[in-house]
């Protein structure tokens, strides 16, 4: 059983301008067909892929008796339903060329590489086919680009007449003397065979003539049509030699294509081309006419062989049947094998299911016969097996996969006349062995467009389809390796482009994230080391199941022979596990610099390509690419760093979008609008990419000195790039965008990171060759200084600040221009978070400058003013906090206002500390209303720093440093007020109400609930607080005289605060000796209070209070006595120690926490005597109980006793 597959749909879309046609024969009505064929299986399915007939017409049946020798009126007129079949046949139009197949690859570019294994004519195909069957000679070309393989005719003798007088070949042509078989002369037609070619071609004409009347032809016309069948064979039909430079021909014009009247058989679908991957050359197909001319291109399926064919046979239809194909046969000669399998092989290609057969008797035309295409193989004396047939075509493939697995060399498939062995030659080997310098192969060219092409097309779908990533790059080398850099300059430097291109440098997280399914992607390379080449020739001698010394004159030069025809017919006789070299895979790697440095040394080959085309000679001196261009490093002065403005200005117009073209000569001698201009483009640009990511990978690397040079070079390229470009494109505007962002990101670093400075300067200056020779191509077109002063290495921290807000600044008004205006909103975001950023760093940065000149002045003569350079200082440092805050304004960043605000508002407390008065003894002066000033502004900006936060939620740290800020700030502005109180200016109440404003205010914003890092802090600031309010009401209750209700009112403020702040104190263990203090006090306030009282029960209730707070003070000793402990025992422990650092060490710890001893003996010295008082003052007062006085007075014994022992 055979199953004919003939589907009349084919679902996939082809990017190719030709037509697809979506019905593969208006014959299938039905998608599939089932017919017999014996025991016999085979499936065959073809589709229409392009067609340059219109859809078939009927026939006209000629009547019997018909006399074919009689020409009809319409003979060898043009007509679109014979195609060229009508005049080919007669062989009056040249013969085909030997690279047909390259003119369907061309065409179909979509299917070279994977999806088709065999592209080439059908006879070809017939050819190889009934090898087994045919004693003929077979003479092909074979070239394997990726698991495609494209078969053509290799006419020899032809190819000899053409050397014969060049003078090359001579090297293949006495190889073939030595093995051709002498049986295999070209001979001439005899008279005969013309003739029947002549009843042939009139046989066709008349089948498309409406009446069917033989209508003669003036006899001048048929003569002509004879003389044309004697010679129009003998023509040439090989192209020219490919030895012409693409600079050459550059100003020649291209030849217009041969119009071709095309049907639409259905829709196409293109596919868009990148932008960044333009057509940067024609050469091959158009400088070398390598057109598809066959006038139907199929897509066949036999078994699993795809193939991609192309056809001439007629095709008619109409009635019944319709499509048919004719064919012209003599009633005394039966159909041999090899005419029906010619005829099954046309049908099954081009999906007729029908055979129309015409019999004539000397040109008189007897009858017609219907024959249905699975029949033809059971036609008597023309009977073979479809199966056999089948195994012929697997075992073909299977031997040409397994042996040309060199991906661009031209293989020679030979079978001798009359012969049965069939023998591969490795052409390309061949020729590189030869001693004479004009070896050439014709091949070459079109073999490496070809490459070039396919990669191309590759290249297109990249985000589609990356795993074949590596079979792009082995497509590439090997078009590279095939061309000579002198005669192709330009396809060398577009596929060194490409190839730089298959690295994907904007988005390189992904290209990491995706490793696996791009090493998965590999394809052999042809051109690997000569180890691993002698490696896979023992591989393939042992996997391969033919032999390769079967002749040892004949075949020593073989690749691979097949001994005899016969072991083709043998099913998977062939069928070799020898699997086609995966060695090539895309190199993936997780290091960026890897990937950038694979990059740059493409893009380098693909400069040095279009300058070596350059004929025009550079006015520049010749450098030496071995001398390295040093990268300027200068100290800069303040003057410099204000020169720093006037740089960024010319450079903004520099790079300014511009809508003229450059119309002048480039400094290297290029013209505008040449290829030599346009890829150096494309070079320049990818070279700045590259140096960016370069530069952006030091930069997380902590490496500022590296990054600060691949910046400087990615500037110096895109100054190239500007150089020679009359107008930027707005995505490269973009890019320089980022570029100058980065740049300031550096430098930016380099001031935070002064002390490293000798480290980064030293890998500042390093460069590799690739860098020096990319530099030596950029000065060809510029000085690539444009950027010099924005990517030096400076050593003043306040010139790279300006320098990183420069770039920044920049940044800013280039996307902010009318080109970037729509295109770099979120790019806009950015760089204005930068330039807030970069300004607070400059305003911290003048801020600090300020406060360490005021503390220079500590200590010194007496103060009363500000000097000017303090001010200054300050003028800039609020100019930069003010225009921070604006750019963040500007993308509504309300945390990073806030930070500034906080800033501003430090810098105003710097400035009210500035204001402070030292009197001539150094001691501190009264609170000053400057001061004041000063702290008030900074509550302000505290404020509006919350204010624009709004809640706590969204950003708690943030929040909380901004409320500790202001407490702080209130808490200062409050205790200046107490300790150094304007009494000069204002009256005692009026500064207690300030103070106790103030204290109240810090303490609201001392946040005593939330647990956070902060909280132990607010405690103790809290507690403070409220022992510095119950001292002032303390004093305000001795000093008051008059009102008793005040005096009142300030009693119980103090008892309040007090209290508090005990509490406070106590739930602290870091706070021992402010708890003794505020208890001591608060003593004191008592026996303040029992002075002033009359009554014995009253006092006596007084001091018993007093004495409870004495024993509160009880756990502050306790704490005192701990810590004393723990600071002697970390004393004592490093003494076992043979290190004497590691005593040093401790004794540096212990000094740094330990209590301050005379504030504890201080303490100490109040307490004893307040005691004393109180237990005196009890006993007194305790008369009237014995029990009391005992205990009082037994405690007040043991208390002298060990005052006395100490």
């Amino acid at each position: 059983m055979c199953v004919v597959n003939m589907s009349s749909q084919d679902k996939k879309t082809d990017s190719d301008p030709r037509h697809e046609e979506d019905q593969s024969s208006p014959a299938s009505e039905d998608n599939k067909q089932v017919i017999c064929l014996g025991n016999n299986e085979v499936k065959s399915r073809a589709v229409v892929k392009y067609s340059a007939a219109p859809p078939p017409s009927s026939y006209a049946l000629l009547q019997e008796k018909t006399d074919l020798k009689l020409p009809p009126a319409n003979w060898l007129r043009e007509n679109a339903q014979l195609g060229t079949a009508g005049t080919t046949v007669l062989g009056s139009s040249r013969k085909s060329k030997p690279f047909t197949s390259f003119g369907m690859a061309y065409d179909f570019i979509d299917c070279i590489g994977d999806d088709v294994d065999v592209v080439s004519d059908s006879e070809n195909i017939k050819k190889l086919l009934k090898i087994p069957y045919s004693k003929s000679h077979v003479s092909m070309a074979v070239h394997r680009v990726g698991s495609t393989l494209l078969l053509d005719e290799l006419d020899i003798q032809e190819l000899f007449m053409r050397s014969s007088q060049t003078g090359d070949w001579t090297w293949l042509k006495e190889f073939y003397q030595r093995l051709i078989d002498q049986k295999w002369q070209r001979k001439k037609k005899s008279k005969e065979q013309w003739n029947e070619k002549a009843i042939l071609s009139k046989f066709l004409y008349y089948s498309i003539n409406s009446d069917g009347t033989a209508v003669p032809v003036p006899s001048d016309t048929e003569q002509a049509a004879e003389e044309g069948c004697g010679t129009a064979a003998e023509g040439p039909s090989w192209p020219a030699t490919y030895n012409s430079s693409t600079t050459e021909s550059e100003g020649s014009a291209i030849p217009k294509e041969e119009q071709v009247d095309t049907y639409t058989l259905g829709h196409v679908s293109s596919v868009s081309k990148e932008q960044n991957l333009p057509t940067l050359f024609n050469e091959g197909e158009n400088s070398q006419d390598l057109r598809n001319d066959f006038v139907r291109n199929i897509l066949w399926t036999f078994e699993d062989i795809h193939m991609l064919v192309g056809s001439n046979m007629p095709i008619f239809g109409g009635g019944r049947y319709p499509a048919v194909s004719l064919r012209l046969r003599d009633n005394n000669k039966p159909i041999n094998v090899l005419t029906g399998i010619d005829y099954w092989l046309d049908n099954l290609m081009c999906n007729v299911p029908e055979l129309v057969m015409c019999f004539h008797v000397n040109g008189i035309v007897q009858k017609y016969e219907m024959i249905k295409t699975e029949d033809i193989p059971d036609l008597e004396n023309s009977m073979f097996s479809t199966r056999v047939v089948k195994d012929i075509a697997q075992n073909i493939l299977s031997f040409l996969k397994s042996s040309c697995t060199k991906e661009g060399h031209t293989y020679w498939l030979f079978k001798a006349s009359g012969s049965d062995i069939v023998k591969l030659y490795d052409l390309t080997t061949l020729c590189e062995e030869a001693a004479e310098e004009k070896c050439q192969n014709p091949f070459t060219l079109p073999v490496a467009v070809l490459l070039y092409k396919v990669a191309s097309n590759m290249m297109l779908k990249k985000s589609q389809n990356r795993k074949n990533y590596g079979t792009i790059r082995t497509l590439l080398l090997n078009c590279i390796k095939l061309l000579d850099e002198e005669r192709h300059p330009q396809i060398i430097a577009s596929a060194h482009y490409m190839l730089a291109e298959l690295f994907q440098l904007d988005d390189v997280s992904e290209d990491e994230g995706n490793g696996e399914s791009l090493r998965g992607g590999g394809s052999e390379d042809s051109y690997s080391d000569e180890e691993e080449e002698e490696e896979e020739e023992e591989e393939e001698d042992e996997s391969c199941s033919y032999s390769t010394s079967s002749e040892p004159q004949d075949d020593s030069k073989a690749v691979a022979v097949i001994k005899s025809v016969g072991e083709l017919s043998v099913p998977e006789k062939y069928k070799s596990t020898h699997q086609i070299r995966p060695n090539c895979t895309f190199p993936v790697s997780q290091d960026k610099e890897e990937k950038c440095r694979l990059v740059l040394s493409y893009v380098l080959k693909g400069l040095k390509a279009v300058d070596n085309s350059i004929k025009k000679e550079s006015d520049l001196p010749a450098a030496d690419p071995s001398t390295p261009i040093p990268l300027k490093y200068e100290e800069r002065s303040q003057k410099g760093a204000r020169d720093v403005e006037k740089e960024i200005a010319l450079l903004l117009d520099r790079v300014g979008p511009c809508n003229e073209e450059l119309k002048v000569m480039t400094r290297s001698g290029m013209l505008p609008g040449t290829w030599q201009h346009r890829m150096k483009l494309q070079l320049f640009l990818k070279a700045s990419k590259a140096y960016f990511v370069l530069s952006d990978a030091a930069t997380n690397l902590l490496k500022y000195g590296r990054a600060l040079r691949y910046i400087k070079l990615a500037l110096q390229c895109h100054d190239g790039y500007c150089s020679i470009s009359g107008g930027l494109h707005p995505q490269v505007l973009l890019f320089h965008c980022q570029c100058l962002s980065l740049c300031g990101d550096v430098q930016l670093m380099l001031a935070q990171n002064a002390s490293n400075r000798a480290a980064y300067l030293e890998e500042y200056n390093y460069q590799t060759k690739d860098d020096q020779e990319i530099l030596h191509c950029l000065h060809r077109e510029s000085s690539c200084q444009a950027f010099s002063m924005a990517t030096d290495l400076a050593s003043d921290p306040e010139y790279q600040l300006i320098v990183s807000s420069k770039c920044y600044e920049a940044a800013h008004d280039l996307l902010t221009s009318g080109v970037l205006k729509d295109l770099g909103q979120e790019q806009l975001g950015q760089v204005l978070k930068r330039l807030g950023n970069i300004r607070n760093e400059m305003g911290v940065f003048y801020m600090n400058q300020a406060a360490a000149m005021q503390a220079e002045k500590q200590g010194g003569e007496v103060r009363r003013s500000v000097c000017v350079a303090e001010q200054e200082l300050w003028k800039k440092s609020f100019s930069c906090f003010e225009k921070g805050m604006q750019d963040f304004n500007a993308i509504s960043d309300s945390v990073n206002t806030a930070l500034l605000l906080c800033n501003i508002g430090r810098l105003m407390r710097i400035c009210a500390q500035a204001h402070c008065v030292t009197t001539s003894e150094h001691s501190r002066g009264e609170f000053s209303p400057e001061e004041a000033l000063y702290y008030n502004k900074a509550i302000d900006y505290y404020q509006r720093a919350l204010k624009s936060l709004g809640c706590r939620e969204g950003h708690s740290a943030v929040w909380d440093s901004v409320n500790w800020e202001l407490s702080t700030t209130y808490f200062t502005l409050a205790t200046l007020l107490q300790d150094y109180a304007p009494l000069s200016r204002k009256a005692q109440e009026q500064i207690e109400r300030e103070v106790t404003e103030s204290m109240m205010k810090s303490l609201r914003y001392c946040d005593l609930q939330t647990e956070s890092a902060r909280q132990p802090l607010y405690q103790y600031r809290a507690a403070t607080i409220h022992h510095r309010l119950a001292s002032m009401y303390h004093s305000c209750y001795r000093n008051q005289v008059g009102d008793e209700s005040v005096r009142k009112q300030h009693k119980a403020l103090a008892e309040q605060h007090y209290s508090k702040a005990v509490r406070l104190f106590i739930s602290l263990s870091e706070a021992p000796c402010e708890l003794l203090r505020t208890l001591l006090e608060r003593v004191a306030f008592a026996e303040f209070t029992m002075a002033g009282q009359n009554s014995s029960a009253v006092k006596l209730k007084t001091l018993t209070g007093a004495l409870e707070i004495m024993c509160e003070t009880r756990h502050a000793f306790k704490l005192i006595h701990k810590e004393l402990l723990e600071q002697q025992e970390k004393i004592l422990m490093p003494e076992d120690s043979d290190r004497p650092e590691e005593l040093h060490e401790a004794s540096d710890s212990s000094s740094s926490s330990e209590l301050n001893t005379e504030e504890v003996v201080k303490l100490t010295g109040i307490f004893e005597p307040s005691f004393s008082f109180l237990l005196l003052q009890l006993i007194k007062l305790s008369t009237a109980s014995k029990r009391k006085l005992r205990i009082y007075s037994s405690i007040y014994v043991q208390m002298i006793i060990s005052i006395d022992q100490l």
